[in-house]
């Protein structure tokens, strides 16, 4: 049976078949499980060398909001000479990797106009149920993910397509929006009009005259801003798709680029990992914050902060949140972590930044894009045909699910080598290139808000 083992501290090994773990020694009831060098749970009865390791004999440590320390144990990534890709330069000094025309609605009011003008016009539009009947905060989430995609460098011309009785109409929205391009940037209150769809068309056709005029440049791969998700784990996912993201997140941060990692749930119990790479103590603070402020998010809906891995993770052989969240984290490399950002914040810096927002698969696409990530390199053990409004790279844990769905896929990890790094690498210079992914293919984009406050 061939196994592997992740790190020399580690008392189980990886089924290389199936993913599960087993004992490498004996192990005492009550002692920890170690996987990736830190514990993922502790044994719940004695185990035996060589007995499989699940969720019929361990079980998570998680349990309480916790003090944490700052110990820095990181070292800066070498620089290395950028590689140069194929993008389309903003007025602002931003890049684009794609050139499309994009209709944001502000309210979910206004989806079925918005779906006839993308069906007559080619332009894309982000369906959402939101924009009215919220209130305080929960209003002003909204109002910052949609601010992020009606910038996102990634669109040639955007509409934005109003109602005009909405809590969040286009009066509002532009108070947010500040100071916009306005050949690039158009609006369109509905209630306003007689035809709305004529009128649509109008200044859609408009929008892709100016945008026909963009041609790409050679520019810097350091002005990329890279998007890291994973969905659906199983038993590989931390030592091939994820692991494999993580090389390539340091191929990118040491050549200037950005790399920004969400999802935090899925920290819980990595942490402390992301934690020891943070490059000054402010920067330690935030991680601190939006770790323990999720946590009581948890506590305060009367939730354990244990619970995260779904049917399908158990099945692929993931027992714990923090064996998930050690598999998880690997995708930020041994970056130095540079930043944090709260939800609906937009990208500052260079390096990797930790981005805060929940587990979701399309609400943490949709906060990757809005924070001006380009590309969301996005892995899964399970398989999705999830996509985003941005090119979202479909990189799969196992060589089977990759075969079996190849029209979701676009690249399979499996092996965890330096040169699968190398490989995913080029295609994702590729797909900033122009070079389309499978969910732009087949037209599989989805936008979700993370909301948490009343409804009217």
């Amino acid at each position: 049976m061939d196994t592997f083992i992740i790190n020399e501290k580690d008392n189980v090994c990886v089924n290389l078949e199936t993913g599960h773990k087993i004992a490498l020694t004996d192990i005492e009831k009550g002692a920890d499980i170690i996987k990736y060098g830190y514990p993922i749970g502790f044994a719940t009865e004695d185990i035996k060398k060589g007995d499989s390791v699940h969720s019929h004999n361990m079980k998570t440590k998680l349990g309480d909001i916790l003090s944490y320390e700052y110990t820095p144990q990181f070292e800066f990534l070498p620089e290395t000479e950028p590689r140069k890709i194929n993008a389309y330069i903003r007025k602002n000094g931003d890049i684009g990797v794609r050139n499309d025309i994009w209709i944001v609605p502000t309210v979910g009011c206004v989806n079925p106009i918005a779906k006839q003008l993308s069906e007559k016009t080619g332009a894309i539009f982000c369906s959402h149920p939101y924009g009215c009947s919220q209130l305080g905060d929960d209003n002003k989430i909204t109002q910052l993910v949609l601010k992020g995609l009606i910038l996102h460098p990634n669109a040639g011309g955007v509409l934005v397509l109003g109602l005009g009785c909405e809590n969040n109409n286009i009066a509002e929205m532009k108070k947010v929006l500040g100071n916009v391009d306005e050949e690039r940037i158009r609006f369109l209150n509905i209630q306003d009009c007689e035809d709305e769809i004529a009128e649509g068309i109008k200044i859609i056709n408009e929008l892709k005259e100016t945008a026909s005029h963009d041609k790409r440049e050679k520019v810097s791969v350091s002005a990329l801003k890279v998007g890291l998700k994973c969905g659906g784990s199983d038993g590989f996912s931390g030592i091939t798709a994820n692991a494999v993201v993580g090389r390539v997140t340091n191929k990118f941060c040491s050549m200037g680029a950005s790399a920004v990692l969400t999802e935090v749930p899925e920290m819980f119990g990595a942490e402390q990992v992301l934690f020891e790479r943070c490059i000054n103590k402010d920067v330690f603070n935030k991680s601190v914050k939006i770790i323990n402020d999720f946590k009581q998010y948890f506590k305060n809906h009367g939730q354990p902060v244990s619970e995260n891995p779904s049917p399908g993770n158990k099945e692929g052989g993931i027992t714990t949140l923090e064996e998930k969240s050690l598999g998880c984290v690997q995708k930020g490399g041994t970056a130095p972590v540079t930043d944090v950002l709260d939800y609906g914040e937009t990208v500052k810096t260079k390096g990797l930044s930790l981005l805060n927002g929940p587990g979701n698969d399309i609400v943490s696409v949709t906060n990757l894009t809005a924070a001006g990530c380009h590309i969301v390199l996005f892995t899964t053990g399970r398989g999705t045909p999830l996509g985003g409004m941005v090119p979202t790279v479909k990189i799969a844990s196992n060589d089977v699910i990759a075969e079996k769905k190849k029209h979701w896929i676009d690249f399979s990890a499996f092996g965890g080598t330096d040169e699968k790094a190398q490989e995913l690498f080029d295609l994702v210079c590729r797909v900033a290139d122009g070079e389309q992914t499978k969910n732009e293919i087949h037209g599989n984009r989805e936008i979700a808000i993370f909301k948490d406050g009343v409804t009217l």
